[in-house]
């Protein structure tokens, strides 16, 4: 996800000390302008934090869980003014921000359940001692979360924090600053004061909340972004978890069928406008079926260009970005089958785009695009397909189409990442996490993982006192 709290913010969204302003990404109009926290309030807000930080960590297990489930209540009560702001700050389609809405608000649920009987593990020491461990949380939970799927993420990152007994500080991303607040005021209500909290602002903002001292930093945004947070959390002494941006591949081999592999890779190349951190960002074919899948992949985007589904990327700066990236793969001999130039008109629309003939010297196949675009190359064999799906400097996830199961167990091994998805782009099982690799994050992200990243783990080791001697004995 290539936008958080440490990228700096440009005239379409103009922080500074006034505040950020918002335009709409469908027609440029300026929607308005959010107050920026100024220095003095991310510190004082950290440090309500601290003070609240040990009531709510001896409250009742039980209980923290019972204000989650509270704060579900009033998310899902809130969502249709979240998803209007949604809408209107980011483009996203009301349908898709209240499927978004819907998902934090299961995932809240889903920790409310999980965090009470989040516990420790019995060791097997002597017979007359005992051994086991303790789970505690870490402290002030500091959170910067994107704009691309802002409630689902956020309430991610926020529910474990909070069930496990962590106060937070949450910046929004300043993309979405007034949908962040909101959201703030909706979830707030629900807990003691203090223990949750919420700053808007820029790339200001995100750094002195990665440098205030909190105990444990979660951000999800682009790879720049978090390295600059890594640094920070090395030298505060922060736990930090991670996950940044993707370039992930996807590789289609000879025995599927093309039409069918084109529909799962147009699902993940061009949904949300390719706006998703596991989105497909490059695209390995094999020779054998590479014009069919090819043809079936331009008629997916030319259906989507003409009913006009493809919702604005979130403003003209990430639409130049994405143009850049395409121009780059065009200028050194990619054809675009559809798409590629920029349309007409206000907003920040780009069409759903395909280019064949790429190659590893485009940016479009070696960066993450974050656009509605794919880039295919084609190849002549499975392993030629598979090593160029290894390679790169991110480690987020891939997708592997085949019916070959040894094929298919290769790739399982072979590729660097966090998550492997075999012949379904989308999906996975509720309460799923992973390990992003590479410059893609670090730490588990989602699941009862999640909840583990959030909390310290003490070790006791219990003995008996030697027998006293008898009173008569003693000098």
């Amino acid at each position: 996800m290539p936008t958080t709290a440490t990228e700096t913010p440009t005239d379409t969204e103009a922080a500074d000390r006034a505040g950020i302003t918002i335009r709409n990404p469908r027609n440029g109009e300026v929607l308005w302008t959010v107050p920026e926290a100024q220095p003095d309030a991310v510190t004082r807000a950290v440090e309500v934090a601290r003070r609240a930080a040990a009531d709510w960590a001896s409250t009742a297990p039980a209980e923290r869980g019972a204000a989650l489930r509270n704060a579900a209540r009033a998310l899902d009560a809130s969502a249709g003014e979240l998803a209007g702001l949604n809408a209107s700050e980011t483009g996203r389609p009301v349908e898709e921000s209240l499927a978004g809405i819907a998902a934090g608000v299961s995932t809240l649920e889903q920790y409310a359940e999980l965090g009470p009987v989040h516990r420790g593990l019995s060791l097997r020491g002597n017979q007359l001692a005992s051994d086991y461990t303790v789970v505690e949380p870490r402290g002030v939970a500091a959170l910067l979360t994107p704009w691309n799927d802002p409630v689902a993420v956020a309430c991610g990152l926020i529910g474990a924090a909070l069930v496990t007994g962590n106060t937070v500080v949450h910046k929004p991303s300043e993309r979405c600053p007034r949908l962040g607040e909101a959201l703030g005021e909706v979830l707030s209500a629900a807990f003691p004061a203090g223990v949750f909290q919420t700053v808007t602002g820029g790339a200001g903002v995100g750094a002195l909340l990665a440098q205030s001292g909190a105990d444990v930093i979660a951000h999800v945004g682009s790879s720049a972004a978090g390295a600059t947070i890594a640094r920070a959390g090395a030298m505060t002494g922060a736990h930090v978890i991670r996950e940044n941006g993707g370039n992930d591949p996807l590789l289609v081999d000879r025995d599927v069928d093309p039409v069918w592999a084109a529909g799962q890779a147009a699902m993940g190349a061009f949904s949300n406008s390719g706006q998703i951190c596991v989105a497909v960002e490059r695209i390995y074919v094999h020779e054998a079926i590479a014009g069919e899948f090819c043809a079936a992949l331009e008629a997916e985007a030319a259906l989507r260009n003409g009913n006009g589904t493809v919702a604005p990327l979130v403003d003209e700066r990430m639409r130049d970005a994405v143009h850049a990236h395409v121009t780059d793969a065009l200028e050194k001999g990619a054809h675009a089958l559809e798409g590629g130039s920029l349309p007409d008109g206000p907003g920040a629309f780009y069409p759903a785009t395909v280019l064949t003939g790429c190659t590893d010297s485009m940016e479009v196949m070696t960066e993450e695009t974050f656009g509605p675009v794919a880039p295919v190359q084609v190849v002549k064999t499975f392993d030629d397909g598979l090593r160029l799906a290894c390679s790169g400097k991110y480690g987020l996830a891939a997708t592997v189409l085949s019916g070959n199961i040894a094929h298919i167990q290769q790739a399982v091994a072979a590729l660097p990442v966090g998550t492997v998805k075999i012949n379904e782009v989308f999906g996975g099982a509720p309460g799923g996490a992973a390990q992003p690799r590479g410059i893609s994050g670090a730490g588990f992200g989602y699941g009862p993982e999640l909840l583990d990243e959030f909390s310290r783990v003490k070790v006791v080791h219990i003995a008996a006192p030697p027998e006293a001697a008898p009173q008569k004995d003693r000098p």
